[in-house]
């Protein structure tokens, strides 16, 4: 057996992934499952983006392309970046990847240290702090408490900064809460930033157009414009443009980061996928009329969900501000027993019972960093909901 390396050993695999694929296992064994585990819009690809696929590949765009982005995917991204975000970069300040999380993993490769410290704000993506964990730096954990609407404080920020900070990691809109910033939230974060130099931000706005309740969305380079040289600000096609297999994520940054960042791909993947780039580039600069009807049927099932949720025992559901997902609290249900005996005592026993007994696929709180709590997606059809929702409220009045 070839031995492994150590580094493997800092790392979990992605706890919604995992669950999403024992879904899928039990699904296959006959199991009638709901699963409510995938950051997935459950809307298709709009048709005129596919078109624009289609049409690259009968030109002959199949081909490998500039590893970082072909230049019109480049001008895409930078007119984007001006239009909805008031950020104007060069080309050498913008870089197409994989996905995202290509994007934030050649940061935190190119950047992070051993012993450098990254501050993230919980409740997280379960990718960062492996991520950070994996090239040996530490996570620092900031709570973003149930009763601040799950963000954190200026003053939480102020307090955790030390010497060996390299980045702060903000996620808003939140997954998994949903938890958005408003203007003056954020600028008193960006204050904090300001009086420590030292200290980069990466913003994951991956949820920029899906957003509630008339909230506009601010990410911090824009707000505090003195903040953009160390600022890498992180989007891509998959949650907004319902373009998750198509593997482009996107971010704008310094110049000296985003040729380390291409470097590292060059040895890596190399460029994304020539077809998805010109996919990325219709669904950019094409009309957004969509975005935001699909955003309104989110919020309408997000107000559909946080209303059954909060009529099951022990459950307390609070309404999040974007994205796809909420983030309800199970402490009323730990401590309780199951029909055949079995004590809840953490919410990854609370996800387990709802799988078993309610056939409803969850993902424990403890895997975004904060317990006792789930998440539920609702990136699929109010059907499906309201049934999953029924079987939760069933589930939790059978215990005792």
């Amino acid at each position: 057996m070839i031995p492994l390396a150590a580094r493997v050993d800092r790392i979990q695999p992605s706890a919604s992934s995992m669950a999403t694929q024992k879904a899928r296992e039990l699904r296959a064994e006959g199991r009638d499952i709901i699963a409510l585990t995938q950051g997935e819009p459950d809307f298709d690809t709009a048709p005129f983006v596919v078109e624009a696929a289609h049409e690259a590949m009968q030109r002959g765009e199949t081909r490998y392309t500039f590893v970082g982005g072909t230049p019109e995917l480049k001008q895409a991204i930078r007119d984007k970046f001006k239009r909805d975000n008031g950020l104007e970069y060069s080309n050498d300040e913008v870089i197409a990847s994989n996905g995202g999380k290509q994007v934030i993993y050649g940061a935190i490769m190119a950047t992070v240290e051993a012993g450098d410290e990254v501050l993230i704000p919980t409740p997280y993506w379960v990718s960062y702090p492996d991520m950070v964990k994996f090239v040996g730096g530490v996570p620092v954990f900031l709570e973003g408490r149930a009763d601040n609407g799950f963000r954190i404080s200026a003053e939480q920020l102020a307090a955790a900064i030390t010497p060996k900070t390299k980045w702060l990691f903000l996620n808003a809109p939140n997954n998994p809460s949903g938890a958005a910033y408003d203007r003056a939230d954020m600028k008193a974060l960006t204050d904090v930033l300001l009086d420590h130099p030292h200290v980069g931000v990466l913003t994951d706005d991956m949820y920029e157009h899906i957003l509630f309740d008339g909230h506009e969305f601010c990410t911090p380079a824009e707000v505090e414009p003195a903040l953009k040289q160390r600022t890498l600000t992180v989007n891509g096609v998959s949650k907004s443009f319902a373009m998750t297999g198509w593997r482009i994520g996107y971010g704008g940054g310094p110049a000296p980061l985003i040729k380390a960042m291409a470097k590292l791909q060059t040895q890596s993947t190399g460029s994304p996928s020539a077809v998805s780039q010109a996919a990325a580039v219709a669904a950019l600069n094409g009309s957004h009329d969509y975005v935001k009807e699909r955003a309104q049927r989110f919020q309408e099932r997000r107000d559909l969900v946080v209303s059954m949720l909060n009529q099951a025992n022990g459950i307390e559901c609070a309404r999040p501000d974007g994205a796809f997902y909420v983030f309800p609290s199970c402490a009323g249900l730990i401590g309780k027993a199951t029909p055949d005996g079995k004590v809840l005592e953490s919410d990854l026993d609370v996800a387990l019972y709802f799988l078993e007994d309610a056939g409803v696929a969850v993902v424990h709180g403890a895997a975004y960093g904060m317990s006792p709590h789930f998440r539920i997606s609702f990136a699929t059809s109010d059907e499906a909901l309201t049934e999953a929702c029924q079987r939760i409220q069933a589930a939790s009045a059978r215990l005792a």
